[in-house]
């Protein structure tokens, strides 16, 4: 019998452990070695930072996910500044691929790939939603569905990524332990109007491009 086919942004966590088995890891140890970045935050970036969260502060709360991503996300990450002449930035762009015998696709919210005019290999995925409640749908199940195929489709076993549901971002480790067996990692919460965590989100996604961005 052939299996559903289904698009990423259909795919709750319960339906996700229908795909595959996904377990969540009860330890945040992995992140001591991405979060131990050494980086110095200047004086314009941080101007910079304390004026997004001024101008959004009180508004974010009411933003709809195309609000929220053009008026405090897609900012803050041209400000990191994640690419470079061999790494890129891609918004909307499609994915596919197999998990267990049931086809995902879609688009997605942002990836960090290599390549210059499509992408390539991944390294880290952003999900995106747009209210801290209610919600219908965790962003966890579309977030590790897509970083689950690019696993499979990369052959490799281990990628970042990151949710957020509002204010608050929360970043993970999917690693792949076996046919069709997932374990992620989850960070503790970062509320991106508190300008510490805020500086903090920054340095762990300048550390992605440093640490884990090779070719």
């Amino acid at each position: 019998m052939e299996k559903k086919s289904y698009i990423f942004s259909e795919i709750s966590f319960k339906i996700l452990n229908e795909i595959a088995y996904f377990d969540q890891v009860w330890s945040r140890e992995i992140f001591k070695e991405w979060f131990n970045f050494q980086y110095e935050i200047n004086e314009y970036d941080e101007k910079f930072l304390k004026e997004l969260i001024k101008i959004n502060e009180y508004r974010m709360d009411f933003y709809s996910e195309l609000q929220l991503s053009l008026h405090f996300i897609s900012p803050f990450l041209s400000r990191v500044g994640l690419n470079t002449k061999y790494f890129s930035s891609w918004f909307e762009t499609k994915l596919q691929g197999i998990i267990n015998g049931y086809k995902l696709k879609g688009n997605l919210d942002f990836m960090l790939a290599s390549g210059k005019l499509k992408p390539e290999i991944p390294y880290f995925f952003i999900q995106e939603f747009k209210k801290s409640a209610p919600i219908p749908k965790h962003p966890r199940g579309q977030l590790f569905a897509q970083m689950a195929v690019a696993i499979e489709n990369n052959k490799i076993n281990k990628i970042r990524g990151a949710y957020n549901i509002g204010r608050f971002w929360f970043f993970v480790v999917l690693e792949k332990i076996g046919v069709s067996k997932y374990q992620y990692h989850e960070s503790k919460a970062f509320d991106s109007l508190d300008i510490e965590h805020l500086k903090q989100i920054f340095i762990i996604l300048k550390s992605v491009k440093h640490k884990y961005c090779k070719l």
